[in-house]
């Protein structure tokens, strides 16, 4: 399974930038988003920029990596799914009855 990591962009050039998440730098290829500017959140794959998230976004997805993290280990996690909390799951736009 490949897991997707948020990271923030340090520095960029032609098709890659330099990328840094919790203090690990990595060389990113930027090919299948464009250009980008420091300071951006790339979801990225293996060294691969997928998409660009707003900060927001990024924060949710590392609330939710250490949530799987802390309940791997039996730590409390359930604040770091403030976001599912009180809400009905929904199914995505491409799922749901027309």
């Amino acid at each position: 399974m490949c897991v997707g990591l948020p990271m923030t962009v340090v520095s960029s050039e032609a098709s890659s930038a330099l990328c840094v998440r919790r203090g690990e730098h990595r060389s990113v290829s930027t090919v299948l988003v464009g250009d980008v500017t420091p300071g951006e959140h790339l979801l990225v794959f293996i060294d691969s920029a997928v998409r660009k998230l707003d900060a927001e976004e990024a924060r949710l997805i590392d609330d939710a990596l250490d949530g799987v993290a802390a309940a791997l280990e039996g730590r409390p996690f359930e604040h770091l799914f403030a976001d599912l909390i009180d809400r009905e799951p929904q199914l995505p736009d491409h799922l749901r009855t027309r």
